[in-house]
């Protein structure tokens, strides 16, 4: 790059509270994790560079120092420094978002970052093999072949025996529903309440009647299903049962057999959203029976990156292949290149779904650890996902929530996530920052939160 190009992207980059180099590094860091720096660039030399920015050729040396140390630069005995990614951006499960780097702490989307290393393997893996799929006239259809049969035999290895015909691939898992509720046109659509928020807006904007029924970390209110069930009888449910987003809870086997009941007695097709499935941070993860009969939908977003955009249904192929016809197929199902890099990932997912599960284990444990023992919210830790869910005992989740933005940290409040716009008293709390992170969270949640009553302390 040119001396010019490196001042355009910095821009106003000195700080009161910082000396220059260290201003100046943290500047460079920055537009290179946001883009304006390209990874794999050289740096213009220190005197040219320091003319650009105005100051000293030794400013430039010490801030190309700081680079050096925390690993942003690499520069070899006679060459340019060329910039790169720390292994501490690479490596973390949370994306820079929600770590601060550009601002606010922002944990109102539970997603994590991607794994730099191994989707960048996936992608050249891909290209290298692209050449049959770029032949071809780019619509999707059904999905690659390839994939579909790579997921058919995940789900049978679980002990769900599948046909690549009854998958079909999408473009995320809000697409698969999408498709299924455009195919189904349920009139009323019976869900959990809380549940993940953005299903709740797809179906508002079709006008589809949602009745909900209560679930908790304890579990699912299976009277409440029961009536749930029977209000939206020949039509469709919507449920979450493994780590349930936002609660974490795992639906029992016998609740289970209860849903396929009630579906069975009330004519209602139950959609299963397995996108936590395969965050399971028990001690011992094992695969749980799924609910007989349930369309399952499934995505890359939770356990790889919500920028890889492949999702799919899977379900009995007869309709499979009515979806497949569906008008609205081709605009939500996946680019076949993005499908390439998703099947060079899902072949070889249990090391990535290891090195997740353990990180995000550590991470649950460490905020749950901080925030354990205060009379000002209750949470019950959650065997698998990327969240606690917090009960405010004695603020409205909205106000903390502004408070706590005021200080840096956005959060989402509970009513968000409830279809009757109840739970005002809960916060979702996203365990995927890194530990440091997680400190300055419970510390911001803190002060939100108001002073701790020590004669209510536990």
């Amino acid at each position: 790059m040119t001396d010019n190009q490196l001042a355009a992207a910095l821009g106003a980059w000195r700080r009161p509270d910082a000396g220059l180099a260290r201003a100046l590094a943290d500047a460079v860091g920055d537009a290179t994790l946001d883009g304006r720096l390209r990874v794999g660039s050289r740096l213009p030399a220190e005197r040219r560079a320091a003319a650009a920015l105005g100051v000293s050729r030794g400013t430039v040396v010490a801030a190309l120092g700081i680079l050096r140390d925390e690993g942003w630069v690499d520069t070899r005995r006679g060459s340019a420094s060329t910039l790169r990614l720390p292994p501490a951006a690479t490596t973390r499960i949370a994306p820079s978002s929600a770590i601060g780097e550009h601002g606010a702490i922002d944990l109102r989307r539970a997603v994590p970052a991607a794994p730099h290393a191994s989707y960048q393997r996936a992608v050249l893996r891909a290209a290298e093999r692209s050449g049959p799929v770029l032949a071809e006239s780019g619509e999707a259809g059904p999905g690659l072949p390839e994939l579909r049969s790579l997921l058919a035999d995940r789900y049978t290895a679980e002990g769900l025996a599948t046909r690549p015909e009854q998958i079909l691939i999408t473009s995320g898992a809000r697409s698969a529903l999408a498709l299924l509720s455009a195919h189904l046109r349920p009139r009323a659509v019976a869900v959990e309440i809380p549940t993940y928020a953005d299903p709740l807006a797809g179906f508002r904007a079709s006008g589809t009647r949602l009745v909900g029924c209560r679930v908790t970390a304890d579990g699912w209110d299976l009277d409440q299903l029961d009536g749930a069930f029977r209000t939206a009888a020949g039509g469709m449910a919507y449920l979450v049962p493994d780590f349930q987003n936002p609660t974490g809870a795992l639906m029992p086997k016998a609740a289970r057999r209860t849903v396929a009941r009630l579906a069975e007695r009330h004519r209602v097709t139950v959609v299963a959203d397995e996108t936590m499935r395969d965050l399971d941070l028990r001690d011992a993860p094992a695969p749980v029976q799924r609910i007989p009969g349930s369309l399952l939908i499934g995505s890359a977003a939770k356990t790889i990156w919500a920028g890889l955009r492949v999702g799919w249904v899977r379900g009995p192929a007869a309709l499979v292949g009515e979806l497949a016809h569906h008008p609205l197929c081709e605009p939500l199902s996946a680019a076949p290149t993005q499908q390439l890099v998703a099947t060079e990932l899902l072949r070889d997912l249990e090391p990535l779904l290891r090195d997740r599960r353990t990180a995000l284990r550590r991470q649950r444990d460490h905020l749950s650890g901080l925030l354990a023992g205060d009379d000002r919210w209750r949470f019950a830790v959650p065997p698998g996902g990327l969240a606690l869910w917090l009960r405010l005992t004695t603020e409205r989740a909205d106000l903390v929530a502004t408070r706590a933005r005021a200080r840096g940290l956005e959060l989402s409040a509970g009513p968000s996530f409830a279809a009757d716009a109840t739970h005002a008293h809960h916060l979702r709390l996203p365990y995927t920052p890194p530990i440091s992170t997680l400190d300055r969270v419970a510390t911001v949640l803190d002060l939100a939160c108001g002073h701790r009553d020590p004669q209510g302390a536990g």
